[in-house]
Formats: structure tokens, C-alpha cells, sequence
């Protein structure tokens, strides 16, 4: 299907009068999705910065600091958020019926209902180590993964109350206190961590707890915005005892949303716990961990159009609006597939990308040797050929007159590199050592290089 057949199907039945609407709905979606897709971007660098860190400390941090945050996804970050994810439908139905005061109701009731699942939750994550070990994990992996996760522990109340702040100012429209929470809270993360691992000397285990540290001030950061600001006046107005009433209504709700988010994540998760019972799990287990991470930024795309999408349809709806929900619809399938082609395209050229980089890794080390020896001199006439005489003109080849594109542009300068690899290859193979000593020698006594030429071509051996 081309691009302009997806078109035509997405916005099939638009009226041309409605092209206005339609730039609209664009426009608002995006406003939406865009300052969604930074925040989570940004509170997924809190973990990632932290596995960053502990990968510095040994290969079994890193291998139990992948296992604990796979496993405690599993069993109460993805609870959590599924569940909060029932104020999707509360409080932006409610915002768009104009009742108000149900926000802040729907939003103390999540708060409290989700403190409380988070105990259990937290015992699951005080025995992570031996739990692994039933299921047949490495024992040194298990206890390293097993005290990762303790120290994790008050992360997983800051979480819960984290997403309830999300999902009540999103349902506003309200979407750039999140991102700026969120960077701000990345940035401390930075060195909150830092200080825990290294000078305060708690390894792996203050990794874990700066991601606590730096959840629990981003839930500050946003509390203080929701009691301080204009725009909250109306929704937000002080603890109320409702909140303690009808909490089997919110589970009804709060349940199949868990469910829809957990089945999804657990499936990839669960393929980082198995890896775990490969052979040499520690390598296995941080490859994957690494992978989940990579894709789980690609992924923050369609969760910040579906963020989007949940706040429009539940808007629409609670204001009685109909056609215009069924118009949002259309709109972000149409996003949607977009960002899918694009990703699509990413995924063909990493094929290519991949090439790249294992022979860019052999050229780079040898183009080290070039100036360790100072053929600076040869390294530029090589480069000059492989890529202006060999690499350019083949990317114009391949790229517009077999008509490749993208794809053949990067074929064409890996050919060039290719050329590259191969020459700096031939004159480092062909090096006579013992004539590079001498005249190494010669320069350095001296202090002149002007011979340096002569000296490039005569320590070429033929023999």
C-alpha cells in the first residue's frame, strides 16, 4: 500500500469543507504527543542511565541489574501503569463532560488504590533473588539481581504515583509540565547516580536508588504544579473523603487495563528472564536487556500517539461529540502508519548500518596505526580515492540510477569504506617494523619531518 493510498483510506468520508478540522485534529494530536513522547523518553533514560553506570562495575552488575529491572517490570512497573492507565478513561471522560471536581477525585482514589497494591507488590520485589532461583536463574545472577531490586523497592511507590499525576494533567491537555518534570528529574538523575555509585561507593545498589530519588522528585516536581497552578483550580481542589469510596468501581476498570499493558510487556520481558538459563547467561542476559532497552525507545512513539489518541477519544466522548472522536480515530491511524514507515525504512537501512560499523570498527583501529607511524600523508591520498574516487561516485549509482535511495547512498560510502579498509590493510600487512624503528629514529633526533613521505613509501616492504 503507497503512502498515498494509505491517505485516501485514512480519510475516506471527510468532507473537503472539513480539510480545516482535519489540519486541526493533526495539530492537536501532536501538540498532545509530542511533549508525552519526551517525558517518557526521559523517565526511560532514569533507567537506562542507571544500567549504564552499573555496566561499568562488572559484567554480573550489569547481568543482575538487566534480570532485577526485567523482572520488577514484570511484576510492578507494568501493574502499576496499566492500572493507571484507568484514568484514561475517568478523568478524560469526565474533563470533557465538564465535571470537574471527578478529576481530582478520580485522582486521590487511583493515588490510594495504587499505594496499596504496591505493598504486595513490594514483598514480591523483597524476594526477587530467591523467586529467580526457583525458576532455574544463575545463583550469582539471582543475588545480584535479588539486591538490586531491595534497594528498588521505594522506586516502585514513586512510580504509581508518578502515572497518576501523567494521566490526570494529560486528560487536561495539560502535557509540558510533564516533559519538564521529566528532563528535569533525567538531569539529577545524572549525577544523583554518579554520587550513589562511585564517591559513596554503593555500586550497583545506589544505582537502584537514585532511580527512587529521581521518580520521587519528579512526582514532586508535578504535585507542586497540580496544587499551585491556575490551570488545575477547577479539577483539583484539596483531599477529599471520596476518594475512600466506591474502589471497586476504579478495579473494574482498573484490572482489564492492567491486563491490556502487562500481556503486551510481559512477553518481552519474559524473554530477558529466559535468557537467563542460556548458556553463558550473563552475556545473554545484558545483550538482551540492551536490545529491550533500544526498542523500548523506538516504542515511546506509538505510546506517545496512544497517550494522545486516549485523552482525545475520552474528551470527545464525555463532551457528546461523536463525529469528532471518529475523526481523532482516523487522524492517528494516519500518524500512526506514517511513523511505522519511517520505522520500517530505519529497520531495512540498519541491515546496511550494521555492515558499517563492523567494517568502520577495523578501519578506525587501523587508521590509528597510520598516525602512530605518521603516514598522515598516505591516509589522506587513501581516503581521497576510497571515498571521492570510489565511495560518492557509487552511492550516485546505486542510489539514483538503480534507484535504491537512501539505502543505495549508504551502500555506495560503504564501498568507499570497503576501498578504504582494504589500502590501509595492504600497507599495514606490508610494514617492515624494523625500518619504521629507524627512521622513527631519524625524526625524532632531528626534530624534522619533512622526509616523512619518503619515509612512508620506502617502509613498504615487498617482500
Amino acid at each position: 500500500m503507497t503512502k498515498a493510498s494509505v491517505d485516501e483510506a485514512l480519510l475516506d468520508g471527510v468532507e473537503p469543507g472539513e480539510d480545516q478540522t482535519v489540519r486541526e485534529e493533526v495539530k492537536k494530536q501532536l501538540w498532545l504527543a509530542g511533549p508525552l513522547i519526551a517525558g517518557a523518553l526521559l523517565q526511560n533514560v532514569i533507567q537506562m542511565v542507571s544500567v549504564m553506570y552499573v555496566g561499568h562495575l562488572g559484567e554480573l552488575p550489569l547481568a543482575g541489574a538487566s534480570m532485577a529491572n526485567s523482572f520488577t517490570s514484570v511484576t510492578g512497573l507494568s501493574v502499576l501503569l496499566g492500572m493507571a492507565s484507568a484514568l484514561d478513561t475517568l478523568c478524560g471522560q469526565a474533563y470533557g463532560a465538564r465535571q470537574y471536581t471527578l478529576l481530582g477525585i478520580y485522582k486521590q482514589r487511583a493515588m490510594l488504590l495504587l499505594t496499596l497494591v504496591s505493598v504486595p507488590l513490594s514483598v514480591v520485589w523483597f524476594y526477587t533473588g530467591g523467586i529467580l532461583l526457583l525458576f532455574g536463574q544463575d545463583a550469582d545472577i539471582a543475588a545480584e539481581a535479588g539486591a538490586f531490586a531491595r534497594w528498588l523497592i521505594p522506586a516502585l511507590f514513586a512510580y504509581g504515583l508518578l502515572q497518576c499525576h501523567v494521566r490526570f494533567l494529560q486528560t487536561h491537555n495539560i502535557v509540558q509540565p510533564v516533559m519538564v518534570s521529566s528532563g528535569a528529574a533525567a538531569a539529577c538523575h545524572l549525577i544523583v547516580c554518579w554520587l550513589l555509585v562511585y564517591p559513596l561507593g554503593m555500586g550497583s545498589k545506589g544505582a537502584a536508588l537514585s532511580n527512587a530519588i529521581s521518580y520521587w522528585l519528579n512526582v514532586a516536581v508535578l504535585a507542586v504544579y497540580v496544587r499551585v497552578s491556575s490551570a488545575c483550580k477547577e479539577t483539583w481542589t484539596g483531599f477529599s473523603t471520596e476518594a475512600f469510596r466506591d474502589a471497586l468501581s476504579f478495579f473494574r476498570l482498573a484490572i482489564p487495563s492492567a491486563l491490556m499493558v502487562c500481556l503486551e510487556m510481559w512477553s518481552f520481558e519474559l524473554v530477558v528472564l529466559l535468557s537467563g538459563l542460556l548458556p553463558n547467561p550473563k552475556l545473554e542476559t545484558s545483550v538482551l536487556s540492551i536490545s529491550l532497552n533500544t526498542s523500548a525507545f523506538v516504542w515511546m512513539i506509538p505510546f506517545g500517539l496512544s497517550s494522545a489518541i486516549s485523552t482525545r477519544v475520552s474528551n470527545e466522548l464525555g463532551a457528546g461529540r461523536p463525529q469528532a472522536a471518529r475523526l481523532a480515530v482516523r487522524v492517528v491511524l494516519f500518524l500512526a502508519v506514517s511513523e511505522g514507515e519511517v520505522v520500517r525504512y530505519v529497520a531495512r537501512m540498519m541491515l546496511v548500518i550494521a555492515v558499517t560499523i563492523f567494517f568502520d570498527g577495523i578501519m578506525t583501529v587501523l587508521s590509528g596505526v597510520t598516525r602512530g607511524c605518521g603516514w598522515q600523508r598516505t591516509g589522506a591520498y587513501i581516503n581521497l580515492g576510497a571515498y571521492y574516487i570510489v565511495g560518492i561516485p557509487s552511492a550516485y549509482f546505486l542510489g539514483f540510477v538503480l534507484c535504491l535511495g537512501g539505502m543505495g547512498l549508504w551502500m555506495g560510502i560503504n564501498c568507499g569504506l570497503l576501498v578504504q579498509l582494504l589500502l590501509l590493510m595492504i600497507v599495514t600487512m606490508c610494514t617492515n617494523w624494523d625500518k619504521e624503528v629507524y627512521f622513527a629514529k631519524i625524526s625524532y633526533i632531528s626534530g624534522h619531518f619533512e622526509t616523512s613521505s619518503d619515509v612512508e613509501l620506502s617502509s613498504i616492504s615487498l617482500e
